[in-house]
């Protein structure tokens, strides 16, 4: 999806969100929890606490003043979150969403607007940053193109996680950038389309039925094996836990695959794209 990103050594101050971290770890064992227990107790799961620990991901102001209730720490935890320093791009609505797609091992995803960001060239990228009203400076939409590029990395790891892209056709053949962006952008999406474990269709124009005309939306899965959903709009975006939700949007995601072209036929159609230039 188009969320506004950047690199991690650029995200919210990295020394402040390890003294957060330090400071949960010094209150939890006083308290006599393990990062398990603790984990268990507002289920988040025991890697996330881990993960808030070892300052890799930001602790949440709902879930601090949970943890300074359980904790009888007099409400340092929500004192300190509070004064952190904020130095990036990176909405704090949006930064759990990228700890999750980093490690997920399943990652699915519709999108009508514009091409995934774990699919977009440099270049795309870069016309997309600055199509945004108000605008970016030049600085900014630097870093930002670097963070998206930076994202990618997950599919070319060791163990990549199992993808699935559904893309509208009409995103497909929108020239965002220009046609020499825009044809550098699907011999891109041809050569992915080709990586194992992951899986692109598109959505054909001439379907008569669409599963999703609310919106695009990401269905991650964890290492621990829990779904999530995540949702974006124009002033914010949403990260869904909750089991009823995240299945409505894992049906949705299913009659897409069913409703879209299979990876060979939109092979083809890019195939077809890419001969008419």
């Amino acid at each position: 999806m188009g969320t506004t990103t950047r690199s991690r050594r650029a995200r919210r101050n990295a020394s402040a969100m390890r003294m957060v971290g330090a400071l949960l770890a010094l209150y939890r064992e006083a308290a006599g929890h393990t990062q398990r227990s603790l984990g268990e107790i507002f289920v988040v799961g025991e890697q996330q606490i881990a993960s808030i620990e070892q300052g890799r991901r930001p602790l949440k102001p709902d879930l601090a003043e949970q943890l300074d209730e359980l904790l009888n720490t007099r409400g340092a935890l929500s004192t300190v979150l509070s004064r952190m320093p904020e130095v990036d791009l990176v909405p704090q609505w949006a930064e759990e969403f990228l700890d999750r797609e980093r490690e997920a091992i399943v990652i699915s995803s519709y999108e009508n607007q514009v091409l995934p960001g774990l699919l977009q060239t440099d270049a795309y990228a870069e016309a997309v940053f600055r199509s945004r009203v108000p605008v970016y400076d030049e600085d900014e939409i630097a870093q930002l193109v670097a963070a998206r590029i930076e994202r990618q990395t997950i599919l070319q790891g060791k163990e990549p996680p199992i993808t699935s892209f559904v893309i509208w056709e009409p995103v497909l053949r929108a020239p965002i950038g220009g046609k020499r962006v825009w044809v550098e952008q699907l011999r891109h999406l041809r050569t992915c389309s080709e990586l194992p474990g992951l899986m692109l269709q598109a959505l054909p124009l001439n379907r008569a039925t669409h599963a999703s005309l609310d919106g695009a939306f990401v269905l991650l899965e964890t290492p621990d094996h829990q779904r999530l959903a995540y949702t974006e709009n124009h002033r914010g975006s949403q990260l869904i836990a909750d089991p009823d939700e995240v299945a409505i949007l894992t049906q949705k995601c299913a009659m897409l695959r069913s409703q879209a072209l299979t990876p060979e036929d939109t092979r083809d159609l890019l195939d077809r794209l890419l001969g008419e230039q």
